[in-house]
Protein backbone atom coordinates (compact mmCIF):
# COMPACT_ATOMS: atom_id res chain seq x y z
CA UNK A 1 0.00 0.00 0.00
CA UNK A 2 3.19 2.20 0.17
CA UNK A 3 2.36 2.74 -3.76
CA UNK A 4 -0.84 3.98 -3.24
CA UNK A 5 0.61 6.36 -0.56
CA UNK A 6 3.13 7.54 -2.82
CA UNK A 7 0.96 7.83 -5.92
CA UNK A 8 -1.43 9.62 -4.23
CA UNK A 9 1.27 12.15 -2.22
CA UNK A 10 2.79 12.60 -5.73
CA UNK A 11 -0.38 13.08 -7.71
CA UNK A 12 -1.27 16.16 -4.54
CA UNK A 13 2.36 18.05 -4.90
CA UNK A 14 1.49 18.36 -8.32
CA UNK A 15 -2.16 19.85 -8.15
CA UNK A 16 -0.20 22.12 -5.27
CA UNK A 17 1.82 23.46 -7.63
CA UNK A 18 -0.59 24.15 -10.18
CA UNK A 19 -2.70 26.09 -7.84
CA UNK A 20 0.63 27.72 -6.71
CA UNK A 21 1.26 28.80 -10.37
CA UNK A 22 -2.59 30.96 -10.74
CA UNK A 23 -2.05 34.07 -10.94
CA UNK A 24 -3.85 34.50 -7.37
CA UNK A 25 -1.86 31.22 -5.40
CA UNK A 26 -4.86 29.46 -4.13
CA UNK A 27 -3.97 27.10 -2.01
CA UNK A 28 -5.43 23.93 -1.46
CA UNK A 29 -8.26 24.78 0.53
CA UNK A 30 -9.25 28.10 -1.28
CA UNK A 31 -9.99 25.95 -4.43
CA UNK A 32 -12.39 23.58 -2.74
CA UNK A 33 -14.14 26.69 -1.13
CA UNK A 34 -14.08 28.38 -4.81
CA UNK A 35 -15.46 25.08 -6.38
CA UNK A 36 -17.98 24.52 -4.21
CA UNK A 37 -19.69 27.85 -4.71
CA UNK A 38 -18.93 27.64 -8.42
CA UNK A 39 -20.82 24.08 -8.34
CA UNK A 40 -23.35 25.42 -5.42
CA UNK A 41 -24.01 29.31 -6.41
CA UNK A 42 -25.63 31.18 -3.82
CA UNK A 43 -25.09 29.07 -1.01
CA UNK A 44 -24.33 29.96 2.75
CA UNK A 45 -21.02 29.54 4.94
CA UNK A 46 -23.23 27.44 6.55
CA UNK A 47 -24.23 25.35 3.74
CA UNK A 48 -20.21 24.50 3.33
CA UNK A 49 -19.42 24.00 6.66
CA UNK A 50 -22.18 21.45 6.49
CA UNK A 51 -21.07 19.89 3.68
CA UNK A 52 -17.32 20.19 4.42
CA UNK A 53 -17.50 19.32 8.20
CA UNK A 54 -15.08 21.92 8.99
CA UNK A 55 -14.80 24.93 11.86
CA UNK A 56 -16.88 27.81 10.54
CA UNK A 57 -14.61 30.32 11.18
CA UNK A 58 -12.17 28.80 9.08
CA UNK A 59 -14.43 28.64 6.48
CA UNK A 60 -15.23 32.23 6.84
CA UNK A 61 -11.61 33.51 6.60
CA UNK A 62 -11.05 31.26 3.42
CA UNK A 63 -14.43 32.98 2.20
CA UNK A 64 -13.33 36.70 3.05
CA UNK A 65 -10.08 35.92 1.66
CA UNK A 66 -11.26 34.60 -1.93
CA UNK A 67 -13.54 37.84 -1.57
CA UNK A 68 -10.49 39.55 -1.29
CA UNK A 69 -8.91 38.40 -4.53
CA UNK A 70 -12.61 39.32 -6.36
CA UNK A 71 -13.04 35.62 -6.97
CA UNK A 72 -16.57 35.39 -4.91
CA UNK A 73 -19.10 37.61 -3.78
CA UNK A 74 -21.75 38.11 -1.50
CA UNK A 75 -24.94 39.24 -1.01
CA UNK A 76 -27.89 39.58 2.19
CA UNK A 77 -30.50 36.63 1.64
CA UNK A 78 -33.72 38.35 0.48
CA UNK A 79 -35.54 35.93 2.49
CA UNK A 80 -32.96 36.78 6.04
CA UNK A 81 -30.82 39.26 5.66
CA UNK A 82 -27.98 38.24 8.54
CA UNK A 83 -27.69 35.40 5.94
CA UNK A 84 -25.30 36.18 3.11
CA UNK A 85 -25.65 33.72 -0.39
CA UNK A 86 -21.94 33.35 -2.26
CA UNK A 87 -21.56 33.77 -5.34
CA UNK A 88 -18.16 33.01 -8.03
CA UNK A 89 -17.46 36.47 -9.71
CA UNK A 90 -16.63 36.32 -13.22
CA UNK A 91 -12.67 36.10 -12.24
CA UNK A 92 -13.60 33.24 -10.04
CA UNK A 93 -15.27 31.32 -12.57
CA UNK A 94 -12.24 31.80 -14.89
CA UNK A 95 -9.86 30.62 -12.36
CA UNK A 96 -12.19 27.85 -11.47
CA UNK A 97 -12.32 26.65 -15.03
CA UNK A 98 -8.47 27.24 -15.78
CA UNK A 99 -7.78 25.06 -12.78
CA UNK A 100 -10.40 22.05 -13.63
CA UNK A 101 -8.66 21.98 -17.08
CA UNK A 102 -5.24 21.69 -15.49
CA UNK A 103 -6.66 18.99 -13.10
CA UNK A 104 -8.21 17.19 -15.72
CA UNK A 105 -4.79 17.22 -17.86
CA UNK A 106 -3.11 16.12 -14.86
CA UNK A 107 -5.28 13.27 -14.05
CA UNK A 108 -5.36 12.47 -17.72
CA UNK A 109 -1.38 12.62 -18.02
CA UNK A 110 -1.25 9.88 -14.75
CA UNK A 111 -2.84 7.31 -16.74
CA UNK A 112 -0.99 7.53 -20.07
CA UNK A 113 -0.23 4.79 -21.33
CA UNK A 114 -2.95 2.75 -19.93
CA UNK A 115 -5.34 1.27 -22.41
CA UNK A 116 -9.28 1.93 -21.96
CA UNK A 117 -9.82 -1.54 -20.23
CA UNK A 118 -7.06 -1.73 -18.11
CA UNK A 119 -7.97 2.16 -16.70
CA UNK A 120 -11.63 1.13 -15.92
CA UNK A 121 -10.03 -1.77 -14.38
CA UNK A 122 -7.85 0.48 -11.93
CA UNK A 123 -10.96 3.10 -11.26
CA UNK A 124 -13.11 -0.05 -10.30
CA UNK A 125 -10.34 -1.55 -8.27
CA UNK A 126 -9.77 2.02 -6.79
CA UNK A 127 -13.58 2.46 -5.70
CA UNK A 128 -13.08 -1.12 -4.49
CA UNK A 129 -10.36 0.64 -2.09
CA UNK A 130 -12.71 3.73 -1.33
CA UNK A 131 -15.74 1.84 -0.41
CA UNK A 132 -13.19 -0.40 1.89
CA UNK A 133 -12.83 2.19 3.91
CA UNK A 134 -15.55 3.88 3.82
CA UNK A 135 -17.43 0.47 5.49
CA UNK A 136 -14.63 0.45 8.10
CA UNK A 137 -15.85 3.70 9.59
Amino acid sequence: MDAVHEVMHLFRAMQYRVLRETPHELSHMEFKVLAYFARHPGATLSDLVLHASRDKAQIARLIAGLRTKALLEAEADPKDRRTSRVRVTAAGARVHALLEAQSHALAVRAVAGLDDAEARRLLALLDRVRRNLLDAG
